[in-house]
């Protein structure tokens, strides 16, 4: 009996420690096929968005937040979601932690990790919405803040 609680602790133990291997999330990266995210300032996404006329999506995450890493994984990464956000927002993720993006959660208010902003091309907000979603449900709600900007 001693030996199969040996046993089990071991591989609960190996199994903690798999864990610590992974890599910390790099938010910038452009997942295959999923949402495609603005590399640069927050002015030049302003800029951008003004100049091709489109709203903004914009993610507030921590990299050490497990939703944050799940909406990454899951939402961004979907072909479908990345195929209409990539034509109909300039889309923007930034560490809600780390310089530029710690200032502008604090501007929006978030007060949760992830928190999923819309805003208009000139940067002012329409719809803040906290938490995780499904790529179904992201799209949803894109589309319905699309119209509601027309």
């Amino acid at each position: 009996m001693t030996n199969i609680i040996i046993i089990v602790l071991a591989l609960m133990a190996f199994w903690g420690l798999s864990k610590l291997r992974n890599p910390a999330v790099n938010f910038q990266e452009d997942p295959e096929g999923g949402i495609q995210f603005h590399k640069g300032s927050w002015a030049e996404a302003i800029a951008r968005a003004q100049k091709e006329n489109k709203p903004i999506f914009m993610d507030i995450y921590a990299t050490w937040c497990g939703p944050c890493k799940q909406l990454k994984k899951y939402t961004f990464a979907d072909k479908e979601a990345g195929d209409y956000f990539n034509q109909n927002y300039i889309n923007v993720a930034l560490d809600g932690e780390q310089a530029e993006g710690a200032e502008l959660a604090q501007k929006f208010e978030v007060m949760a990790y992830p928190t999923l902003i819309f805003l208009d091309k000139n940067g002012n907000v329409i719809q803040k919405s906290p938490g995780f979603r499904s790529s179904g449900d992201l799209i949803k709600l894109g589309k319905t803040i699309k119209e509601s900007i027309k």
